[in-house]
């Protein structure tokens, strides 16, 4: 097997120098004369793990720390945080759910603005500068007096996370080929499930500073991980890379050789010209349309988790302490759970079953947690759903990149699909009322109401997918333009 480069790749002369050329389509051997088949491997496997190395731990650690950043509110409340009587007090009327509310406002509408400014800026500066003015805005929660500051702080919090979630999905769905894609979305997933998982006891520790300097222990919260989220946020303006066709860290034949790759896979290796009509064009597809909507439903689950876990372990009698420490072992088995769904996924080839699978798992959980009497029951189906809602998040996002073609239209699918991610924990935290606590029966419904929406459209998508591929290899059709492109089921 002959990897090859671009004679114009070959022509420049710094080692970093990165490709802009629009064509991928002259080539020269660089194989080695001596046992190609093995010197072409070696070179594969560690082009692809220097890719690896550079993309998935930090992107882990960024989408950890948004993670926590937007859901330690709830542990902040469960410390004393805006109790009863104080001048924040979040115990009245719906004050609670508006702060987490609205911080998905900006969360939702500014996703696609935002991911076309990416591949504009290029992601080192764009996301450099959004992970540091969420880090701020989380600092700045410390110093809340009242809760309409609190509010405010928020919006700006989810306004600046807008423009993370999705593009470091764009960014890995453009790095790899379309059936590697779930384990690397996994691999930072799992990463930032862990961080998550342990958030809580953090969360717990910091909050043992309380009246340290005259501070409270809830502040402690955030002023501690919002300096975490900005120093992060440097790391990243220094070391995330660009896109494949302007990235500087890889030599010109392993830019090259990602290039071509990407090329026979989707055959969308350089980016197409974007403007208001062609985003226009993209979202008259109905399919964004769907798979946003399965992201939706599978946001709410992991969102009433981030957000109500420890109210909920506290309701069913556990201790502060206990709440906030039983909060993590779910979210480790979950991380097991999402790399097998996502190894199995890209191994087989195929999305829609598993996705169905941990939709299901998702379901049986919240029904253990609602309506079992025993508490080992109740905390076992914290366990399911977790694992459940954690797998389909990579999953649907893997689900879609397989089945767009043209960076233009990645752009916006990847915005979309997102933002309707906003919408899920939007809804997750209105259904959840206070005046339904302990056990949130009514939030509990709709969520689980939604895994049942993610299973219909799966059916429709699939029969949908099944029937182009099937007129294809009949007929010879086109799908989306590309003569060897077919949708992954």
């Amino acid at each position: 097997m002959d990897f090859k480069i671009p004679r114009t790749a070959q022509a420049q002369a710094p080692e970093n120098t990165p490709i802009n050329s629009g064509t991928v389509t002259r080539y020269d051997s660089i194989a080695s004369v001596e046992d190609p088949q093995n010197a072409a491997k070696t070179f594969e496997k560690k082009t692809l793990r220097h890719i690896d190395a550079r993309i998935v731990p930090l992107l882990g650690l960024l989408y950890s720390f948004a993670l926590i950043d937007r859901s330690n509110l709830g542990i902040a409340r469960v410390v004393g945080m805006g109790s009863a009587g104080s001048d924040m007090d979040l115990t009245i009327g719906n004050r609670f759910s508006l702060v987490l509310t609205l911080f998905y406002l900006p969360y939702t509408l500014l996703q696609l603005p935002s991911n076309l400014m990416l591949r504009k800026v290029g992601p080192r500066q764009w996301l450099g500068f959004c992970v540091l003015g969420w880090g701020a805005a989380q600092c700045a929660m410390g110093f809340a007096n009242n809760w309409v500051f609190l509010v405010i702080c928020r919006v700006f919090l989810g306004a600046f996370e807008a423009g993370f979630f999705p593009a470091q999905t764009l960014i890995v769905t453009t790095w790899y080929k379309r059936h590697e894609v779930q384990t690397r979305l996994a691999g930072f997933y799992v990463i930032s499930i862990f961080a998550s998982g342990f958030g809580p006891i953090l969360a717990f520790m910091l909050s043992k500073l309380n009246g340290f300097m005259g501070v409270p222990g809830y502040a402690w919260i955030f002023f501690v991980e919002g300096s975490i989220t900005m120093l992060l946020g440097a790391l990243a303006w220094i070391f995330l890379p660009d896109f494949p066709d302007k990235n500087t860290f890889l030599r010109p034949k392993e830019t090259a050789w990602v290039l071509e790759r990407i090329e026979q896979d989707r055959g969308d290796s350089m980016p197409d010209s974007i403007s208001c009509a062609i985003v226009l064009h993209h979202l008259w597809d109905w399919k964004l349309w769907a798979y946003g909507l399965m992201f939706m439903c599978s946001v709410m689950p992991t969102a009433v988790i981030g957000f109500f876990v420890t109210i909920i372990l506290k309701g069913m009698g556990w201790s502060t302490t206990e709440s906030l420490f039983g909060s993590s072992p779910p979210f480790v088995f979950a991380a097991f759970s999402v790399m097998f769904f996502a190894w199995a996924s890209d191994r087989t080839r195929h999305r829609a079953g598993f996705i169905a699978i941990q939709a299901m798992m998702t379901i049986v959980g919240l029904l253990l947690t609602t309506y079992c009497a025993r508490g080992s029951w109740r905390y076992g189906g914290i366990f399911l759903a977790t694992a459940g809602s954690s797998g389909s998040i990579p999953g649907i996002l893997a689900y879609s990149g397989n089945n767009v073609v043209s960076q233009s239209k990645r752009v916006v699918t990847t915005a979309v699909t997102t933002a309707f991610g906003g919408v899920g924990g939007v809804i997750a935290t209105v259904v959840f009322r206070q005046q339904d606590y302990p056990k949130y029966i009514p939030g509990m419904w709709a969520t689980i109401l939604s895994q049942v929406l993610i299973l219909v459209i799966l059916a429709i998508l699939t029969l949908h997918f099944w029937r182009e591929n099937k007129r294809h290899m009949e007929t010879g059709r086109l799908i989306q333009g590309q003569a060897k492109f077919m949708y992954t089921l």
